[in-house]
């Protein structure tokens, strides 16, 4: 297994790094007047503005041999062949096989998946076309008018932000929703306001035993019973499953013809486009849905045959190593100038952040730099009277990611040309600042001028489209799904388990009888977590 980290281009990097500590950005678009348009890779449809990082074309060439010695090439293609790349799972990583076309050919231990992926996109364009024309009845012969999605994770994260990212494309006449907190108040204000007898629900869990989520189908089942004075025959008109355990989902009450699989070899983080999908089908329809996941394939193929230099997914990964491990950034800002993209960064946190949050190689050796940047962030003009401030005269590094459409969708008046206006001009800021002479050159007193000096030399992409639709959010999400699959490989890590998220939730399944039973518990915890536990008891009134 190849590593780069420590190897020849690392080391050439820590030694240019100290280089480039005293070249500024300013420095660096005054030695090239056409480095603005240079340093700028269009693909797809989507235009990438890297000039605004602190490189030069020595670092990218640095950058790129690093790529190399990683083996990024070689791992990139082990995974589009179905190898199992996932090592501490044994398994394959074919999100990919999600978009693959009809008529395409990806194997998983020698047999086609991709005939089974399009057998379950027709069964849910089927369940979709019924729902959205109002052939589906629920159980007193209504149309359902609300979906409830409910899962937790990739389950939910996906669904939710795709519904938001393409609400323009919707069914405005249905209302959708998305369960996914354990939290009771989720549910509860989900559902205040509908009727059962119109409301379908769709219970995403793979192994249909996820504590949050089968905790909330319950409750949903519950609440829809009640509407119906109990009758059972009413589950299988209001609920069909996500899910692989069919044996789970009949004792359920749901009708396994009702019942969607997706496979072991998609990582819940990168479901979305899967049968996970399904309430983002039923809310645009499957012709738009379709178009997202050709977006998705188009992103998918230019990932896999672009050249590295013009490849943007290559690129950005480079650059998040760049940044992370040689210019010592901890967090990276996802700005979206596009208010229909406002759950893309929290999206984007799984993706990245359950992804790439490792310590140890795929040898299980330390990894010996930093990996898995924070990734947060809030669609711009908003931002921008909140935490702006830190980014450009905080003591901190953040490079940011600004994300921004030509066109709106909802064009109104002079709102567009502020906005873009907006994004422009904060990338500009960043990467130039204000310096003393200038602050005082407009009349300002000495005492103030060290407080409106802005440092400048903060680095920045620029994510250019002409409007967002379902083929350039399937574009853009697999832009940093790639992203994510470059840093880690150069960091050599496994980008595809999430064992983090595993013991906090077994220690959980330990504590819920302890906070339920009548009787005092023994227990054996930290004298911390005893001390909580017994708050938390006579807090909800146990004692």
């Amino acid at each position: 297994m190849p590593t780069a980290i420590g190897g020849p281009a690392w080391r050439a990097l820590q030694a240019h790094q100290e280089k480039m500590r005293g070249l500024p950005l300013r420095e660096l678009f005054a030695q090239d007047a056409e480095r603005g348009s240079r340093l700028t890779v269009e693909a797809l449809g989507l235009y990438l503005d890297y000039s605004k990082n602190r490189i030069t074309d020595e670092t990218l060439q640095l950058l790129l041999q690093l790529a190399e010695e990683a083996g990024v090439r070689a791992r990139r293609d082990a995974m589009f062949a179905g190898e199992k790349i996932n090592i501490t799972e044994n398994r394959s990583v074919l999100h990919v096989a999600l978009r693959a076309p009809k008529g395409a050919s990806i194997f998983v231990e020698g047999k086609d998946v991709v005939p089974a992926v399009h057998e379950v996109l027709d069964q849910m364009a089927g369940l979709a076309g019924r729902v959205r024309s109002g052939a589906w009845k629920g159980h007193t012969g209504k149309a359902i008018r609300n979906v409830i999605n409910i899962g937790i994770g990739g389950s939910d994260l996906g669904p939710v932000m795709a519904f938001e990212a393409l609400r323009h494309y919707s069914q405005r006449d249905m209302t959708f929703r998305f369960v996914s907190n354990v939290d009771g108040t989720d549910f509860a204000e989900a559902v205040r306001d509908l009727n059962p007898a119109e409301t379908l629900f769709v219970i995403s869990s793979k192994t249909f035993t996820t504590l949050e989520t089968m905790t909330n189908a319950h409750t949903a089942r519950e609440w829809s019973l009640a509407g119906f004075g109990g009758d059972e025959k009413s589950v299988a008109r209001h609920f069909v499953a996500v899910s692989t355990n069919a044996g789970e989902v009949s004792k359920f009450g749901i009708d396994t013809a009702n019942m969607f699989e997706f496979w072991d070899w998609v990582g819940g983080r990168y479901s979305m486009d899967s049968a996970i999908g399904l309430s983002t089908m039923i809310a645009i329809g499957a012709e738009n849905f379709r178009a997202m996941l050709d977006g998705f394939h188009q992103m998918d193929e230019h990932f896999r045959t672009a050249p590295f230099d013009r490849n943007l997914p290559v690129l950005l990964g480079l650059l998040t190593v760049w940044n992370t491990d040689f210019l010592g950034a901890h967090t990276i800002a996802i700005l979206p100038y596009e208010q229909y993209l406002k759950r893309f960064p929290a999206y984007l946190q799984q993706l990245t952040m359950e992804s790439n949050g490792k310590h140890v190689r795929l040898d299980g050796r330390a990894v010996g730099c930093d990996t898995g940047p924070i990734y947060w962030g809030e669609p711009g003009t908003n931002g921008q009277h909140s935490f702006y401030q830190l980014i450009h005269q905080g003591t901190r590094l953040i490079p940011c990611d600004f994300i921004a459409f030509g066109q709106s969708l909802n064009p109104l008046g002079r709102h567009q040309d502020i906005l873009l206006a907006n994004v422009l001009a904060q990338a500009e800021a960043l990467a130039f600042g204000k310096t003393a002479e200038e602050v005082r050159a407009e009349g300002t007193a000495e005492w103030l001028v060290p407080h409106r000096v802005f440092e400048g030399n903060r680095p920045s992409n620029t994510i250019l489209a002409g409007r967002l639709t379902p083929e350039v959010l399937g574009k853009l999400i697999a832009l940093y799904e790639h992203n994510v699959f470059t840093q880690g490989a150069i960091w050599n890590i496994d980008s595809f388990d999430q064992w983090g998220v595993e013991l906090g939730k077994v220690l959980a399944q330990r504590i819920v009888p302890e906070l339920e039973s009548k009787e005092e518990p023994k227990l054996a915890h930290d004298s911390s977590t005893s001390t909580l536990i017994r708050r938390v008891r006579k807090l909800k009134g146990a004692h």
